[in-house]
């Protein structure tokens, strides 16, 4: 009779990789309760000495080189799709204190801004000092400021020159001749009244605004829809002020911005811990993924025409998260940052406006 008899070499080998997978898993946890535990600390002390209240910080927008990029990236995505933006009205979700992107669009070429917020913000002074520096800007036909001086700006292009294809020369001398621009600016100093011939704010805008239905050309926004409670009615608002074939491109920022060490791990947090972390901050990180607005996009009628995303594989896996979103695909877990560019092919407005009135009454049509 043959014995197979196993060396203690041998025997030792599941044991080694045991321990080694055992301390992996414990480097892990220790990992995610150490960030848990510094983010939840840090909401703890917000809570404490940060009064409630609604954070009015622009990240960038108070920038006039960075509103001079933000609006040639959406336009230069928008203008290969064939959107021609040239009296067109458009509107900007989330502006806050500056209005820049908006002013930029209104230097190239469209009709009317209109500002989209859900509390007044505007500095009337900042803007001022913004719109100043975006007129020397294009009157120099300024290259796109591109990732090397703002790496977190999203999207990127290939090419970052100005460009002359969708702003030509005689559109240029026209849009910056000395009376429109008296005129913009005399509108800036007269933002308080919220009313004006190529500028309108409309603060709550879900609640208060007049627009028409199937007024506006063009809807963007960026880093505005990560904060968001309810992307579903938002998505609906925009297809009811959207024309029948209109555009809209949002970037839209999937990390957790800082609040915890790790890009996604505002995922490893339950609901109540994830409002904790925020302190008295009114305005929470949806943590909404990328598929979220795909779907949204398809069940609001818009076709999405550009999609470009940034990936970061660095950070935790679904396995780590907390139950609500160990279910993510991998392309939603390592996608941080996308650009969506989509198309109104479909009205939605009669069940966005059944919802809406539950909401808040019939006024928002009237």
């Amino acid at each position: 009779m043959c014995v197979l008899v196993q060396s203690n070499k041998e025997a030792a080998l599941p044991q080694m990789y045991l321990i080694k997978l055992l301390d992996f898993y414990d480097q892990m946890m220790q990992m995610i309760n150490t960030e848990k535990v510094v983010a939840l600390t840090k909401g703890a002390i917000k809570k404490l000495v940060v009064k409630r209240a609604q954070d009015a910080r622009t990240y960038g927008t108070d920038n006039s080189r960075y509103c001079y990029s933000v609006w040639l990236r959406h336009l230069s995505y928008a203008g290969k799709m064939g959107f021609n933006h040239v009296d067109k009205v458009v509107a900007e979700l989330g502006p806050g204190e500056s209005i820049g992107i908006g002013l930029a669009a209104l230097l190239t070429g469209c009709k009317k801004y209109h500002a989209l917020d859900v509390h007044q913000y505007w500095d009337t002074k900042k803007n001022l000092m913004i719109f100043d520096k975006l007129v020397d800007l294009f009157k120099n036909r300024t290259d796109i400021p591109d990732n090397h001086e703002f790496p977190k700006v999203y999207p990127l292009l290939d090419h970052y020159g100005f460009p002359y294809h969708i702003l030509k020369d005689d559109l240029m001398k026209k849009m910056l001749s000395e009376d429109r621009i008296a005129k913009l600016r005399s509108e800036i100093r007269n933002m308080d009244s919220m009313k004006g011939d190529q500028i309108e704010f409309y603060v709550p805008w879900e609640t208060t605004a007049k627009i028409q239905h199937g007024s506006l050309d063009y809807i963007y926004s960026q880093a505005v829809l990560q904060y968001v409670d309810d992307l579903d009615r938002t998505y609906g608002r925009m297809n009811n002020l959207l024309k029948q074939g209109g555009m809209m491109s949002h970037c839209i920022d999937f990390s957790s911005h800082g609040l915890t060490k790790s890009w996604n791990g505002h995922w490893i947090f339950s609901d109540a811990e994830w409002r904790f972390v925020h302190g008295n901050k009114k305005i929470i990180l949806n943590r909404e993924p990328k598929s979220s607005h795909v779907d949204i996009n398809d069940k609001q009628g818009f076709e999405i025409l550009v999609m470009k995303d940034t990936k970061k594989q660095i950070g935790y896996t679904q396995k780590q998260f907390h139950k609500k979103y160990k279910t993510l695909s991998d392309q939603d877990t390592q996608t941080s940052v996308s650009f969506i560019l989509s198309k109104k092919i479909k009205d939605t407005t009669n069940s966005v406006s059944e919802d809406l009135h539950k909401v808040v009454g019939n006024s928002l049509f009237d």
